[in-house]
């Protein structure tokens, strides 16, 4: 086996280790703007530095550079325009989606009686076969596919990730998107989710976080991936009792994934909202306030599709009236007032302060942060009415923020993981479909994560050997240009490298400015020998255990 044998073999059985402890020996005191807490800083607030801009935060001065991050509308973001301006979807509405990127009816239909006809014997690539014919037959009349739509998104979120100068922002939606999960592959989420990130997420990831509570909550997205738009009084007159006005989404035909489901309660949406959005699962409700809450949301439905743009719409008609009490809260029937009242209470519960603040402290601090700055965080959220900026503020000011055990203490996701490379590289991307790609094979697709929980962000979910190997193999071909889309000269980083020993050296320093570990140094010198390889110095360097840890 050869070199490259040998240093996967180092990183799947020596970096597995190494990655789930934190690094030691950081010294105890820095400078304001030594370059270790400018590094630390570029990776924790951000996807790591690109080329330059360590200088240009010491040229800035540290605390400045984080206080413009903390206000993203200060920050000039026009060089991000034109590099997602090709990504036709991402400017589109959920109506114009749907119209031009949705198989129409007369397809969906032809679909329905084509596989009906197959029997119930029909296999998989039957049905398959069959949804292809006949989505050929069609494409003539849309302007592309469904899957363009999640890719466009994906791109999208990378690319933003790659080149914003909005940094701590992009790293704010990530985690609101993470945190008020959506999956795209659900039925009409693909078309909504676009939608949800660009008005409902990203005005709010700043503001209060009632309001961002809310605003997820009366989100078509939202409704429609938790079912809270089926949600009804069990004892509603039925559809066709009903005369006049609006007929809500749940009274018209449902997709064939949903025939068969019984109208009435559905308590998805009222134990997602208490267990992961607010209180958190320890948050002291029971089962018996899920139900009573659910009936809070009954009648918080969808209008306007398939046809027409998607909008909530509370209908009364539908919505349980009678009294409930939820968390020793006794509520009369009130309408959507209740639903209001009860976004309110869970927003400003002292559990729902402490659960947030825990999320975000666990993001930007440790996967176990200190209990101190948890609880400070939480106080700064209840005496604030739930300020995001304050809260984070609090988190990434604190002496715990920039303590020694607190350096390289996190493992990049694989999204970090790659936006991060494609940064310290310096790579140009044209076409970020291939990372999105890579990022799946890691095990964490974009829009993709299934339950409502979100991607985990500690090193037990991604620290494994495969894992690791796969790191290293994109990084190995992010640097050797055999990624679509991702031109990537590594040479160019140290253009003046007389032999292998000084590329290493020149490269470790610029790709991993905390250093290298003494073990990795001689695994590179084993590697590298007499080569003056750039692309393969560098792929290893960024595939090396110290750049794995933010």
């Amino acid at each position: 086996m050869g070199g490259g044998g040998r240093f996967r073999r180092a990183v799947a059985v020596w970096a597995t280790a190494s990655l789930a402890l934190p690094a030691a020996g950081i010294p105890a005191a820095l400078a304001q703007d030594d370059e270790a807490r400018i590094v630390h800083a570029l990776n924790r607030l951000g996807y790591g530095p690109r080329p330059g801009d360590i200088a240009a935060v010491q040229s800035m001065g540290l605390l400045k550079w984080i206080d413009l991050q903390m206000h993203p509308e200060r920050i000039s973001d026009r060089g991000l325009g034109p590099r997602i301006a090709s990504l036709r979807t991402v400017s589109m509405n959920s109506e114009e989606i749907m119209h031009g990127y949705e198989l129409p009816p007369a397809a969906r239909k032809e679909i329905q009686q084509r596989t009906a006809a197959l029997g119930e014997t029909a296999s998989e690539d039957q049905t398959k076969m069959v949804r292809e014919e006949v989505s050929r037959k069609y494409r003539a009349d849309m302007e592309g596919n469904p899957r363009q739509v999640t890719e466009e998104l994906q791109q999208a979120k990378l690319l933003r990730a790659i080149y914003s100068d909005r940094q701590l922002n992009e790293v704010l939606v990530d985690f609101w998107m993470n945190h008020f999960n959506i999956y795209a592959e659900k039925g009409q989420d693909r078309f909504l989710i676009d939608e949800y990130e660009r008005e409902t997420i990203r005005p709010r990831v700043w503001g209060k976080f009632e309001d961002l509570l809310r605003a997820t909550a009366e989100s078509p997205a939202m409704l429609f991936y938790l079912d809270n738009w089926l949600s009804a009084d069990p004892n509603a007159p039925p559809p066709a009792a009903r005369r006049g006005g609006f007929r809500p989404l749940m009274a018209r035909p449902r997709p064939a994934a949903q025939q068969g489901q019984k109208r009435g309660l559905n308590e998805n949406y009222a134990r997602e909202i208490m267990e992961l959005h607010t209180l958190g699962v320890d948050g002291g409700y029971t089962q018996k306030d899920v139900t009573e809450l659910a009936r809070c949301f009954t009648g918080w439905t969808i209008r306007g599709l398939p046809q027409q743009h998607p909008e909530f719409t509370f209908d009364d008609r539908i919505h349980d009236h009678g009294s409930k009490v939820v968390l020793s809260h006794f509520i009369h029937g009130a309408g959507k007032d209740e639903g209001d009242y009860m976004i309110h209470v869970l927003a400003t519960s002292p559990a729902t302060a402490h659960f947030v603040s825990l999320k975000l402290a666990r993001r930007f601090i440790s996967d176990d942060p200190p209990k101190a700055v948890v609880d400070r965080a939480a106080d700064t959220f209840l005496k604030t009415d739930g300020n995001i900026r304050s809260v984070v503020m609090t988190i990434i000011t604190s002496s715990e923020f920039f303590a020694p055990d607190t350096l390289h203490a996190k493992v990049k996701t694989p999204l970090e993981f790659v936006v991060s490379a494609v940064r310290a590289s310096g790579a140009q991307v044209t076409d970020a479909r291939d990372l999105a790609k890579r990022i799946s094979d890691m095990g964490m697709p974009l829009y993709m994560q299934q339950p409502p929980t979100g991607y985990k962000d500690t090193a037990d979910a991604w620290v494994s050997t495969g894992g690791l190997l796969a790191r290293l193999n994109f990084a190995l071909d992010l640097t050797a240009g055999k990624l679509k889309g991702v031109a990537c000269a590594p040479a160019g980083l140290a253009p003046n490298a007389p032999d292998s020993e000084t590329l290493a050296e020149s490269l470790g320093s610029l790709l991993v400015p905390a250093g290298l570990s003494e073990s990795t140094r001689r695994t590179l010198d084993s590697e590298a020998g007499a080569s003056l390889n750039a692309p393969r110095i560098a792929g290893l360097i960024l595939g090396s255990p110290e750049f794995q840890r933010r």
